[in-house]
């Protein structure tokens, strides 16, 4: 069983960051900060692109920080996050503004926890409308991990 508990901590750990890095950069979008109206123009894509970004990335963090819908959340994060990435790698460059690459690696790390939070989570990966159905157990249920 500790094995359990050290895979929750892990996880929590995981969500944490990344719905904490998710949660800063919403500020920037919903307040329409020089930065993200640079970027979404840049897209072609201000400033619905932008909102539009921000309301994904909202119910994003809401649901990596509820223990049901967590999987659901990580994979969300993981689509927006390699959107991102993808558009720094084809559009906007890693250096966007003279940030040193510093948004670019903030959502390599959300891509990264939201990856990590799917590994130790993977059997907790919603089917088609299952991710409505709660786990009894708290979110822990990985192969032996029984409470």
């Amino acid at each position: 069983m500790p094995s359990c508990k050290l895979k929750t901590i892990a996880s929590w750990f995981l969500q944490l960051i990344a719905a904490g890095i998710l949660a800063q950069t919403l500020f920037f979008k919903f307040s329409g900060a020089p930065e993200s109206r640079y970027i979404f123009t840049t897209l072609g894509v201000e400033p619905w692109g932008r909102i539009a970004a921000g309301l994904t990335e909202l119910v994003a963090v809401v649901l990596l920080l509820v223990p049901h819908t967590v999987t659901l959340g990580a994979l969300i994060a993981l689509g927006v996050m390699t959107g991102a990435i993808g558009s720094h790698l084809t559009r906007l460059g890693i250096e966007v503004q003279n940030d040193g690459g510093l948004l670019f690696a903030l959502a390599v790390l959300v891509l990264a926890c939201s990856f990590g939070i799917l590994l130790l989570r993977r059997h907790q990966i919603p089917v088609i409308g299952a991710f409505l159905s709660p786990q009894p157990d708290g979110g822990c249920t990985t192969e032996g991990c029984r409470h």
